[in-house]
């Protein structure tokens, strides 16, 4: 490996970042860094600081998992790769389809359509949504809805149904016959409306009325977040998800849950959808499916999409990835599957959550620069920063940049998504680590008011 100063000055001269503009990356140089381990990064500096990212919200079992590197190590030894198109498949896939049957079993989930991520896994539901309608006899179902401030991706389809401007703008046009409703989000909302019940029930009315405005018979599916991830970390009213099902069902629209964050444990529960109490006609999920460890991801598909599917012989998928079903990604997501169930991590995650979210309300009352916390569901928390709480002026993007950075000088990496800082660090921190973090941000809050 290259010397600290050769990778230092040649960061930005061949590589540009996801996220951010070239020139950023010579303006304000991002952070390398070189080893990870345990809930713990080291930059090329030798500074190690607690991980309050989590990779990006993926690494749920940290970086030493060993089953998993086992894993992988195997099966690279054993064949490193063979695809599962048409006539071909794998023996680490096929065992990997069974186990996660199982897993999401309570979620009405028995089938698996293997992606390279979680941005395929949203591309691979919109259009299996599409063929559905047809396969149905009903062409006309194209359009999709989903929530303002809600995030599914980056490619054309996921693009179209973001909630989020930052994302859009500099692709548009994108596809078209995406609409979007408000969110449930509470402290900023078109309805000023405060109490989450209430705004959930606005929210649905609003989603009702765009279905009659479209036409029900247009429509082919709603996608949402069970819980707004990187916009903010959005939880919605415990209502909100059921009401949405129970609308999708009267109107015949498929339900879609994005739980490329939420599934295997990081809300405290399973997935987002058993959360809330119910059962998506399809759930898209990569992330934590391997740790990390390798690019993986796969769609689960309910009832609906089995019944429609399978046993027709007009039915079939042009649609999949050279790497859908890659045998070492199956053997990498069989070992976290298995560790995520013999850790049990739902339960750390509920408890450090709590001690996590608690502790950014005790940093509010504190710190002016808090305007709003999020959170309360596992290891989601997010602070939302404003300049004046009294008329919830967004803070200055430098600004917030000095407090990313001083919290990890403190100790701590943390992520700055708009005037959001988000916390999604790995499911198996203590609650000492938990404490590390909190502390850092202190410090952050400090710096930035001094």
């Amino acid at each position: 490996m290259k010397g600290s100063n050769f990778l230092q000055e040649n960061n930005a001269r061949h590589m540009w970042h996801p996220m951010t503009s070239p020139d950023d990356s010579h303006t304000a140089p991002p952070k390398i860094i070189v080893e990870a381990d345990g809930v713990s990064i080291k930059d090329i500096d030798g500074r190690k600081v607690v991980d309050g990212v989590g990779g990006l919200w993926n690494v749920n079992l940290g970086y030493s998992c060993q089953p998993i590197k086992d894993a992988i190590t195997t099966q690279l030894e054993k064949m490193p790769y063979y695809s599962i198109f048409r006539g071909t498949t794998n023996d680490a896939a096929i065992e990997l389809s069974y186990e996660l049957a199982e897993f999401f079993e309570p979620d009405g989930l028995s089938r698996a359509f293997f992606t390279s991520g979680g941005s395929d896994s949203v591309e691979t539901a919109l259009r299996l949504a599409r063929q559905y309608h047809k396969l149905r006899g009903e062409s006309g179902r194209t359009k999709f809805l989903s929530l303002k401030k809600g995030y599914h991706g980056t490619h054309i389809g996921g693009a179209s149904v973001n909630g989020n401007a930052n994302f859009r703008e500099a692709y548009e046009p994108l596809l078209p016959g995406c609409f979007h409703i408000p969110a449930p989000y509470t402290y900023r909302n078109p309805f000023n409306e405060t109490d989450p019940a209430k705004l959930a029930q606005l929210c649905v009315a609003a989603l009702d009325d765009e279905v009659k405005f479209q036409g029900a018979s247009t429509i082919a599916a709603m996608i949402m977040e069970p819980i707004l991830g990187a916009g903010g970390v959005i939880p919605p009213h415990k209502s909100f998800a059921p009401m949405v099902r129970e609308l999708c069902d009267r109107y015949g629209i498929l339900l879609i849950t994005d739980e490329v964050i939420t599934a295997f444990g990081r809300t405290g529960a399973w997935s987002g959808s058993r959360l809330w109490g119910i059962k998506p006609d399809m759930m898209c999920t990569a992330k934590a499916i391997t740790n990390g460890y390798f690019p993986f991801g796969a769609v689960m598909l309910g009832e609906k999409m089995v019944d429609t599917f399978e046993g027709n012989k007009s039915a079939r998928i042009g649609h999949g990835y050279t790497y859908s079903g890659h045998p070492v990604g199956a053997a990498a997501a069989l070992a976290c599957l298995a560790e995520t169930k013999r850790l049990n991590v739902i339960e750390n995650a509920a408890a450090r959550g709590t001690q996590l979210f608690e502790g950014c309300k005790a940093l509010q009352e504190k710190h002016e620069l808090i305007g709003d916390v999020r959170g309360g569901h596992g290891l989601m928390t997010g602070l939302e920063l404003v300049s004046e709480r009294a008329t919830k002026t967004p803070i200055d993007a430098t600004l917030a940049a000095t407090i990313q950075d001083a919290t990890y000088e403190a100790g701590a990496m943390v992520r700055i998504s708009g005037p959001n800082i988000l916390l999604s660090p790995p499911l198996i921190i203590t609650e000492a680590e938990t404490n590390t973090i909190l502390t850092a941000l202190d410090a952050g809050f400090a710096a930035a008011r001094d």
